[in-house]
């Protein structure tokens, strides 16, 4: 289903780029769609919660410009934290100015977003420049796309961003990490995020390969035969030796499921939804695997216990607010009982989930109040 989707929308951007300057990419179509933003901004605008709330905190995080760097090693803690709290700010100020209409926070925006154009690149020459520039690639790319739509930003500042995410970004996103398969998501989630604001179809598909062949290698199903199908790597030790295969068991669970397990989930579904509010249907052919996945997680993260899979019984107590990108798509769009995944979202990720890096305020975006199928 995802290769003949693809076709379409490829056939279709191909027609589009032959007659027109613009491919046929939706603007603003990254993680955010205006239809969702709207959505979003009535509930804040009628006081629902926890909208309202996570709206404050996110206008707390939407400072003014800080330093620009024209280089960075992503091995220079310095360096990494001042790119990180950047990426943080622009994101921050773009959804603060599109939920609020405070012009205030697109002056920022913008002025974030245009100081960074005059990066140069990566430095370090480690794959920590992989995960770097996918942590902060999805930021500095989700807040210009959110930012397409405000009148204050110049068409010349637009392309000069779009030029730097080619010379700086492409780089370290287009070739996947050899690491664990959490830095390769987070590479495929600001890819395709970058692509879309570049009106860019080659990297858009290359994206979407990536994200079909990583998904596969990153979640088991009992139907796999091998674990890991698709990564070239399928021992045991590269799934950190698990006790028990089960379906929904990611490459990272055993390692640990309190970071890399979340952050790798968490940019899957960030890539399907770009994909999806782009006319491609990647969730479909997955529904097997994410879903098991967002069970078997939810489960371990609620009652502390591992499930019998890993070695090590007892499971984190970290929980991210990711989970409500998948879980808006499979129970609120396609109407999938997800009874593990409803009871984390609502007991533990949304009073405490911790938003970082790519995984940003999900509640805010894409969390549903229950009251309506959400159509995005």
């Amino acid at each position: 289903m995802l290769s003949i989707a693809f076709g379409l929308f490829a056939s279709a951007l191909s027609s589009a780029v032959s007659a027109q300057d613009n491919p046929a990419f939706l603007h603003p179509g990254a993680l955010n769609t205006a239809s969702g933003l709207d959505r979003a901004r009535a509930r804040i605008a009628a006081g629902q919660e926890p909208w309202a709330s996570i709206l404050h905190r996110v206008e707390q995080k939407a400072q003014a410009p800080g330093l620009a760097l024209t280089v960075i090693d992503a091995e220079d803690q310095t360096q990494a934290a001042a790119s990180q709290a950047e990426a943080v700010k622009a994101y921050a100020n773009a959804l603060a100015w599109r939920l609020t209409g405070n012009r205030k926070y697109s002056r920022r925006a913008i002025a974030i977003l245009n100081l960074w154009a005059n990066l140069r690149g990566f430095v370090a020459k480690t794959d920590q420049d992989k995960l770097h520039a996918g942590w902060i690639g999805a930021l500095f790319g989700g807040a210009a796309e959110v930012m397409r739509e405000s009148p204050d930003w110049s068409t010349d500042d637009i392309a000069a961003l779009q030029a730097m995410f080619r010379r700086a970004f492409y780089p370290q996103l287009l070739t996947a990490s050899h690491w664990n398969g959490n830095v390769d998501l987070t590479q495929i989630d600001a890819l395709m995020t970058i692509a879309v604001f570049n009106d860019d179809v080659s990297a858009f598909k290359i994206g979407l390969r990536r994200l079909e062949a990583r998904s596969k290698a990153y979640i088991f199903l009992q139907s796999v035969l091998e674990p890991g199908a698709g990564d070239p790597r399928k021992t045991p030790a590269v799934w950190f030796d698990p006790v028990r295969w089960v379906d929904g068991l990611t490459q990272e669970t055993c390692r640990d499921n309190g970071h890399h397990a979340q952050f790798g989930l968490a940019s899957a579904f960030d890539a399907a939804e770009i994909a999806w509010n782009q006319g491609v249907d990647v969730y479909t052919p997955q529904t097997k695997r994410f879903t098991a996945a967002m069970e078997l997680l939810a489960r371990q993260l609620l009652t502390g216990d591992m499930q019998g899979t890993c070695a090590n019984a007892v499971s984190t107590d970290n929980v991210f607010n990711t989970f409500e990108v998948g879980f808006n798509h499979y129970h609120h769009r396609m109407g999938l009982p997800l009874p593990f995944t409803e009871r984390l979202i609502s007991e533990r990720v949304r009073p405490d989930g911790a938003s970082e890096l790519n995984i940003f305020h999900e509640t805010l975006t894409h969390g549903s109040n229950g009251k309506y199928v959400w159509q995005q």
